[in-house]
């Protein structure tokens, strides 16, 4: 069985983003013990009491009249209201009043559901009417979604236009140099503005967009490795660069990743309730065998990596074939990488384009030999390269991917004919 190492390249199984700070960083011990009290330097030497023995003197008080005995009690009664009448108790029944009227009026909502976050209103701070915005801003992009974008707007404003802020501005926070970059009149409204929320989600798609674009450049390179989703929230957060560096989701970005991911369910509802929502998803096989014989040696799925022993996702299928076998184009399309790697060696990406919205791209690694360059058209059965064992790799066989909008699928249920 001829298996290989390429998952290092592209970790995807869940938990490879956002969970491994700790394996980073050395944790902080928080757990400090109290100080010890300093113990006395000598022992105490505690005087005796010297009080002096009392000396009772008689008492000289005059003996009660019957006059004084029966003024008393009226002296007593004359006396005016306590402080708690006076203070405490107007207090205590005002405060009642309140409480009550608040409680008829629900201004105190102690129910958990209304908070968006505990998955009562979850859309609550969110129009309807955006949605056809977060769906144009992201078409055609490779790894960012409506919802994704929607999740992401949520972490930086909560889409509340508000911020004390001077230079971050509207729901997308954009500062001036940012909107130079990325803001236009979108909505046709004659003003180009940050706090324009439909001209903020497009410019907030563009930039997003562009990122994705750069980290699935990364990816293919063997550069990096994740999501791209991950990456190019990463990559927002704390740069390109330092995703480059990292070769992943760098630490300082894990916290804002996780916490936009944590917002991607109420969004991913919103959006599959809009009408104009499209769920088509390709149906049927679509592509032809990359080799001639199809005999799958290593699934797609969880797998213990045959190296490492590190169990993740195998992103691809790996199909047995001697050394020197030809490689073909599953479908026809453009080829968007044809290079050496590091962990796939020879490889050569093909995008075929969108397919019912979505964008469709398959991968060849470990060959032996590139026989197609990057930018040059391809038609479906063309030859592509020839199986090798270049890269992480085993021994001769064919690793190939399908990706769908950025993210793997099981090339099995793509294949026909074989």
């Amino acid at each position: 069985m001829t298996e290989d190492r390429e998952g290092a390249a592209y970790p995807f199984a869940a938990g490879t983003t956002g969970h491994e700070a700790a394996q980073d960083e050395p944790a902080d011990d928080d757990t400090a013990q109290p100080e010890p009290q300093t113990p006395a330097t000598g022992p105490a030497t505690a005087e005796p009491a010297t009080a002096e023995p009392a000396t009772a003197e008689p008492a000289t008080a005059e003996p009660a009249t019957a006059e004084s005995a029966a003024t008393e009690p009226r002296r007593r009664r004359r006396r005016g209201p306590g402080a708690f009448i006076l203070i405490v108790l107007p207090g205590v029944v005002t405060l009642t009043g309140v409480l009550g009227f608040v409680s008829l009026a629900g201004g105190f909502d102690t129910d958990p559901s209304a908070d968006p976050m505990q998955g009562g209103s979850a859309v609550s701070n969110v129009d309807g009417s955006y949605v056809p915005w977060l769906r144009k801003a992201t078409e055609d992009c490779t790894g960012v979604t409506p919802a994704l974008l929607a999740a992401h707007i949520d972490q930086l404003s909560g889409w509340q236009d508000d911020t004390a802020s001077l230079s971050e501005q509207g729901i997308a926070r954009f500062t001036d140099a940012g909107w130079k970059t990325w803001g236009r009149d979108d909505d046709g409204n004659g003003t180009s503005s940050p706090r324009d929320a439909v001209d903020a989600i497009m410019a907030l798609g563009r930039q997003d967009c562009s990122l994705a674009e750069k980290m699935t450049a990364l990816r293919t390179e063997g550069t990096v490795n994740g999501d791209v989703a991950d990456l190019t929230l990463a990559a927002y957060a704390t740069g390109t660069d330092q995703v480059e560096k990292a070769g992943k989701v760098p630490a300082p970005a894990r916290t804002f990743v996780a916490e936009v991911k944590k917002r991607l369910p109420r969004y991913d509802a919103l959006v599959r309730q809009n009408p104009g929502q499209e769920n088509g998803r390709v149906a049927g096989a679509l592509l032809t065998p990359p080799v001639t014989t199809v005999t799958v040696t290593s699934p797609f799925g969880s797998r213990a990596h045959p190296l490492t022993g590190v169990t993740k996702l195998h992103t691809g299928v790996d199909f047995g074939a001697p050394q020197g076998a030809q490689v073909s184009a599953s479908w026809e399309g453009r080829v968007e990488f044809a290079g050496l790697t590091s962990a796939y060696g020879y490889r050569v990406v093909v995008d075929h384009g969108t397919v019912d919205g979505k964008r469709l791209e398959t991968t060849y690694s470990h060959l032996s030999a590139l026989q197609v360059t990057t930018g040059q058209s391809v038609t479906t059965g063309q030859a592509v390269g020839l199986v090798g064992s270049t890269g992480l790799s085993t021994g001769p066989h064919l690793h190939f991917e399908v990706l769908l909008d950025g993210q793997y699928t099981d090339p099995t249920a793509w294949l026909g004919g074989g």
